[in-house]
């Protein structure tokens, strides 16, 4: 008998039919399972070049009841299994279009489907044209033998001509179907769930990546957890699914860990007689059938359990894995600045990554979602807190960009303060180690005098310690002909490629000792709302050299040579030349004085954005002192001891032990 659906064929080829033959087939073995069934198998016959005929999917499931085929076969997006609030994974299809799902590989389709009816085991056929969807053909049913069981038997024939054995027997089928369903008949083991090709069950356990057990118990209830963590993303969003005493699933939950930034794949099985008795409601009120609901105070107790226990897991998921990948990630698209390689920097790039994948493990939506440059952005951020007494503020602006909980909140705080103990602990090995550099430094440059050399010794170990001329600039170079440094110069300041710049000028191959600079803006004197990169290009000369006339010009050359260049003269780049030796002469007390005006210590010479200075060794390491005073006098560092370590008052004059004390400050490594 021909019946017509509520729909016409236009209308259903427009509703989203799938055309992937592999979601088509899931689509239908769904329907199996929504009908109640246990197994279901695909089956069919090829020749030897995988020819099929035809492909049947059978089921044991309830079959369908011809009296009720109007509000099945008849009905279009709308199912009567969308119709209750309460919903398991045994009722997976809603919208009633599972059945044209054939037309993806097929062009007519019969399922046989048999029902028990008043005690009888009654069977008939529905037929379908994938021309003519709108239409389907049933026939009478007929009395079988009641051992057949009740099932339906769906055979798609007229198959697609590319069509062959190949698409059901290949791997790309079997993991998909196998991440579709493999959730749902671990769910069901108990009761013999399958999906079998030619009667031989699929494997999906390869897809298990990580499995736990834990057992909880309640009063006179015990909770059997199995935690199954994914290795890639299934068929099912990440639920809890509550199993009661009989092995059968009474509702399922999401879980909330959801993140799809960290890919963790993840399904809670949760077994108890607690619930034989239990309801999900859309509004939960205490009932008093004996119905258990989300009202309940064992269920409440049972939920913060589970969302404990499942963030537990996620954190050591993240931080082994997730954490990794991210890392590894932006490691590889320069989202983590570039360090030096030295121990002090080595502790602060530590200190980052750890802090980055505290925070991702703590909330990933952090850095969910982020481009190239906002992570560039977010990460930088980050590590200049980090580097400052202002990381308190961290726990703040996060909160800002996620609205953290209270107990995210805790976490992060002690994050911070873990991280914040650690660098107090690298300071005060900082300040240890820098003291030291200064001790062997003042013997270098004192005692050693006639055995130093400007390029062979200071140089070195300045290149190593530039810190002692600030802490917040930047290497450049250290020795390198001025064209060289420049090119680095542009490439660190502005992001421009290292390519070679050009300089006609006959000064090009000068090499300056050490070329500093910093991003970071400093006040323009002559607009304060203005700011400008700031360049230090440092000249030291043998400690026996005097500072006079002489040095002076030589500063006023690189000073020239920069006015010149039209890639680095902008009146938004301030240039500070500073020479440095033990002494200098009465000429540079002068210059001291004619620009007293502008309190600038050692300050000889100023024009527009290019400053010089002369300093000798003694005022730096004064300045030392005076910038580390309270540090110093707080850690109560023993000078003399230090000097005792490095038996720097029983040194013999040599050359030798000019260079064995600066391969012993270049061990330090504190930049």
């Amino acid at each position: 008998m021909r019946q017509r659906i509520a729909a016409n064929n236009k209308s259903i080829d427009n509703a989203g039919i799938t055309s992937d033959y592999k979601q088509a087939i899931a689509e239908l073995i769904w329907n199996g399972f929504d009908a109640k069934a246990t197994k279901i198998n695909i089956s069919f016959t090829a020749n030897e070049l995988g020819y099929i005929a035809g492909l049947t999917i059978s089921d044991n499931g309830i079959g369908i009841d011809l009296e009720s085929i109007t509000n099945t076969f008849g009905a279009f997006l709308d199912s009567q299994k969308k119709r209750t609030f309460q919903r398991t994974s045994n009722t997976r299809g809603k919208k009633g279009k599972g059945r044209f799902s054939f037309t993806a590989f097929a062009n007519k389709a019969l399922w046989r489907t048999r029902y028990f009816k008043d005690g009888e085991l009654l069977q008939y056929d529905i037929e379908i044209q994938k021309g003519s969807k709108e239409y389907y053909d049933t026939t009478h049913h007929i009395v079988v033998n009641k051992d057949l069981g009740t099932g339906t038997d769906l055979y798609m024939s007229e198959l697609d001509a590319k069509f062959s054995a190949t698409n059901i027997t290949n791997k790309e089928f079997i993991d998909y179907i196998s991440k579709e369903f493999g959730w749902f008949l671990y769910l069901n083991k108990d009761r013999n769930f399958a999906i079998c090709i030619n009667d031989v069950p699929i494997n999906y356990e390869y897809l298990i990546k990580e499995t736990d057990l834990v057992s909880w118990n309640y009063g006179d209830y015990f909770f059997n957890i199995t935690f199954i963590r994914w290795a890639e993303k299934i068929g099912d969003k990440c639920y809890y699914y509550y199993i009661n005493n009989q092995k059968y699933e009474i509702a399922k939950e999401l879980t909330s860990f959801n993140n799809k930034s960290i890919d963790f794949y993840h399904s809670v099985y949760v077994e108890s007689a607690y619930f034989d008795n239990f309801e999900i409601e859309e509004k939960p009120h205490p009932r008093i059938d004996g119905i258990k609901n989300q009202s309940d105070t064992i269920y409440k107790w049972l939920n913060k359990q589970l969302k404990s226990y499942i963030a537990q897991r996620q954190k050591i998921f993240i931080r082994g894995q997730a954490a990794d990948k991210l890392i590894s990630t932006y490691e590889r698209n320069g989202v983590i600045p570039q360090f030096r390689n030295n121990q002090y920097d080595k502790d602060r790039r530590n200190d980052l990554v750890n802090t980055i994948r505290d925070i991702y493990c703590i909330q990933p939506k952090i850095f969910q979602g982020l481009n190239i440059e906002q992570g560039k952005t977010c990460v930088g951020f980050l590590n200049l807190l980090l580097d400052t007494d202002e990381r308190e503020n961290i726990l703040n602006i996060l909160d800002d960009i996620v609205k953290l909980s209270n107990e995210e909140r805790i976490q992060l705080a002690q994050t911070l303060k873990k991280t914040s103990l650690n660098k107090i602990l690298r300071t005060i090995k900082m300040i240890e180690n820098r003291c030291a550099v200064v001790e062997i430094l003042k013997t270098i440059v004192y005692d050693l005098t006639k055995f130093t050399t400007e390029r062979d010794h200071i140089q070195q170990i300045i290149e190593d310690n530039y810190w002692l001329f600030g802490e917040q600039f930047n290497l450049v170079s250290a020795d390198k002909p001025f064209e060289q440094a420049l090119s680095e110069y542009l490439y660190i300041l502005d992001g421009e490629n290292k390519l070679a710049q050009t300089i006609k000028s006959k000064e090009r191959k000068r090499r300056p000792d050490i070329f500093i600079c910093r991003k970071r803006g400093v006040d323009d004197t002559y607009d304060f709302s203005s700011i400008m990169d700031e360049n230090i290009i440092i000249e030291l000369k043998r400690p026996s050299v005097i500072i006079g006339k002489e040095q002076f010009r030589q500063i006023e050359d690189y000073l020239d040579l920069i006015k010149r260049e039209a890639k680095f003269n902008s009146q938004l780049r301030k240039w500070k030349f500073i020479v440095v030796s033990n002494k200098v002469d009465d000429y540079i007390l002068e210059q001291y004085n004619s620009f007293q005006s502008y309190n600038k210590r050692f300050l000889v010479h100023i024009k527009e954005q290019f400053e010089i200075y002369a300093m000798t060794w003694d005022d730096i390491f004064q300045a030392f002192d005076i910038r580390h005073r309270f540090l110093l006098n707080k850690l109560d560092i023993d000078r003399i001891a230090i000097q005792d370590e490095y038996n720097l008052g029983t040194l013999l004059l040599s050359q030798a032990n000019v260079t064995t004390l600066t391969q012993q400050i270049k061990g330090l490594q504190i930049n």
